[in-house]
């Protein structure tokens, strides 16, 4: 499965983004989708997954209440809604797959993960 990061940009504190990452190759009743966030000079952290069967979620937490993930099959695309941003946010953010047919399991370590996106740029700044 191949899996297509875009949607950061530039945003001013407090604002939003949409992140997308298209999976092809595979559905998404097939894998279970991460989102994980690196900034410079730390390693890759969890930001939010959704299970193969879409109807678990995980937040890490401090993005709660702020982020959404979601996903539209027909699309194969899984989003993550990033509002109220925060300078602290700024970070290559990254789509993950993971095998896992219609499994409710959620994966956060990105060990777990096999195929990676190339990544987005988030900037959070005034």
């Amino acid at each position: 499965v191949q899996l297509q990061a875009f949607g950061g940009g530039l945003v001013q504190p407090g604002g939003s983004l949409r992140l997308s990452c298209v999976v092809s190759g595979g559905t998404l009743d097939y894998y279970a989708i991460g989102w994980f966030c690196q900034a410079p000079g730390k390693g890759r952290e969890g930001v939010s997954c959704i299970a193969s069967n879409g109807d678990s979620t995980w937040y890490e937490e401090s993005v709660k209440g702020r982020f959404t993930i979601s996903r539209e099959r027909a699309q194969h695309t899984v989003y993550l809604q990033m509002n109220s941003l925060k300078p602290e946010d700024t970070a290559v953010y990254y789509c993950a797959a993971v095998l896992d047919y219609l499994g409710s399991f959620i994966y956060t370590d990105p060990e777990e993960y096999e195929s990676w996106g190339q990544g987005t740029q988030v900037t959070v700044s005034s």
